[in-house]
């Protein structure tokens, strides 16, 4: 196991410097000038435009602006933004934050996504297995920001059950409305995901086994069905802890949460190309380490999955 983690850990060298690299690409290459706005209405004099591009490096090649930016990060320095306070302090106050919302977002999905797969796949064909297709295929066909919004209103407005806007230092409590918001999509994934695997799973030759050598439904679902059924489930759960921190800008401008989502939009609005590209780079490191964990507890459900 110690050889296949350090053989993985590896193999997402080169995978971060390509994807940083074209997320570093993408962001300075965009039409337009970064100095726009920078000095109100009227232009930038020279001298400042020549000292904005001296301390960005947007005067060098971009390979070379790109080496000088990774050996930055190397040392732990993600950059300078244009406001001129740290990357690094920015995105460790609002990480925790965004992670706060994210995990919230993760169990929730996790929790109800499959035990709701579980019983529609135990019930195939029955009311139960037609309520949660209907049910997940509404929540898909529904834009988060609308979700968002309704929930705002119905249960923080007209019910008052939750707050309709997030403190500057949130409570779990606080985000529990947009953590159920973030998950909504994701929940009716995973529940379709996981009522197709335990269908599956059933069906399969090893349970007809287990059944006829007279072992206990209990065992026969608990024991068996549900550890291979989760091998799928588990890689969606990886995959998607990354995709609820990338996407949670939509989430976090609803209610006005102080996170990474909305320091990547502000520093898009405002052209700012070290703020994007370092929320997105560490991004990209959590979502690289997060499928690691799922390969990894592969073998934990499977034991017929070697990692050596």
């Amino acid at each position: 196991m110690g050889k296949y983690i350090v053989r993985r850990l590896l193999q997402m060298i080169p995978v971060a410097l390509g994807a940083t690299f074209l997320i570093y690409a993408m962001v300075f290459s965009l039409p337009g000038d970064p100095t726009t706005g920078k000095c109100g209405e009227r232009n930038c004099p020279p001298e400042f435009v020549a000292a904005f591009n001296e301390k960005y490096n947007l005067d060098d090649p971009l390979l070379v602006q790109y080496g000088k930016y990774m050996g930055n990060v190397l040392q732990g320095d993600l950059g300078e933004a244009q406001s001129g306070l740290p990357v690094s302090e920015e995105l460790s106050e609002r990480y925790v934050i965004t992670f706060k919302l994210g995990g919230m977002a993760l169990a929730i999905e996790a929790v109800i996504g499959i035990l709701a797969g579980i019983v529609a796949g135990l019930r195939k064909g029955g009311f139960l297995d037609a309520l949660v297709l209907v049910s997940t295929l509404f929540v898909i066909s529904i834009p988060v920001f609308v979700i968002g919004n309704v929930s705002q209103l119905f249960f923080g407005i007209e019910l008052g059950w939750f707050p309709v806007t997030v403190p500057f230092e949130p409570s779990l409590f606080d985000l529990f409305m947009p953590a159920m918001v973030l998950a909504s999509a994701s929940v009716a994934y995973l529940a379709r995901l996981m009522r197709s695997s335990m269908a599956e799973n059933l069906r399969s030759d090893y349970v007809r086994t287990a059944n006829a050598k007279g072992l206990g439904p209990s065992r026969v679902v608990g024991v068996h069905t549900l550890r291979n059924s989760m091998i799928p489930v588990v890689t969606f759960l990886g995959y998607d802890f990354g995709a609820l921190l990338g996407g949670a800008i939509i989430t976090e401008g609803i209610f006005n949460i102080y996170g990474v989502g909305g320091y990547i939009f502000q520093g898009i609005s405002d052209q700012d190309g070290i703020a994007v590209v370092s929320s997105v780079t560490v991004l990209v490191v959590i979502y690289l380490l997060m499928n690691l964990l799922a390969d990894v507890l592969y073998g934990v459900l499977d034991p017929r999955i070697s990692h050596d």
